[in-house]
């Protein structure tokens, strides 16, 4: 059965961005220290277009997020472009021609959009809430699973109705001390999350969970 599988990088104290978010500074303030710890990874350049790249305790971890994913998830702020209508010039995203997804991926908005093709990754908008979203990813996958990148107020909507599967946070050891948090707001969780693994590497510690049905 395809699953939902959510992964991000955190703060120690819990944030996921930083403050004052911009087109210039998408995570916020601070907010790129996040994920200095994968932009050096082989696992991640390959997908991205890059040569080269090292090889560490994280690069499995890498690689398991990419293994048996069939299509994507993400929320309007990861796409960007704004809040509101798309406008008569609709933003295309922060990746460029060659989107490193190579799957379909549906975006949660408030506000239709025609879908868009960008090389081998095509981005449906999704107006229709969540499980809807989820329904059409799953249908895409064809089997295999579902990949959930963010960001924290579309997470914690999976969350809160218990449709997350699995989830993987990469903790860095910083403190940012402002921005966005992931688990504000939450509560109890149903179903509840259990261990599965952690791992230490370079420059973060990645904690992996799955629900406990």
């Amino acid at each position: 059965m395809a699953r939902l599988r959510f992964q991000i990088s955190m703060s120690l104290d819990g944030y996921v961005a930083g403050p004052d978010p911009s087109v210039e500074q998408p995570l916020g303030e601070g907010g790129e220290q996040l994920h200095e710890w994968v932009f050096g990874l082989a696992a991640w350049r390959q997908p991205h277009g890059r040569e080269g790249g090292e090889v560490n305790a994280s690069t499995p971890v890498v690689e398991s997020t990419l293994e048996n994913v069939g299509a994507a998830l993400m929320g309007r702020n990861m796409f960007g472009g704004g809040p509101g209508p798309w406008g008569e010039e609709p933003w295309e995203g922060w990746w460029g021609d060659e989107p490193p997804f190579h799957m379909p991926v549906f975006v949660l908005t408030h506000h239709p959009r025609e879908p868009l093709e960008k090389g081998e990754t095509t981005f449906h908008f999704v107006t229709d809430g969540i499980e809807s979203a989820l329904a059409q990813a799953k249908d895409a996958a064809d089997g295999r699973d579902v990949s959930l990148g963010g960001g924290a107020e579309v997470a914690r909507q999976y969350l809160a109705a218990g449709l997350i599967d699995e989830m993987l946070l990469s903790v860095v050891p910083v403190l940012l001390g402002g921005g966005t948090r992931l688990f504000d707001g939450l509560g109890a969780l149903d179903p509840k999350l259990e261990p599965v693994d952690a791992i230490h590497a370079p420059g973060v510690t990645h904690l992996r969970y799955r629900a406990a049905r």
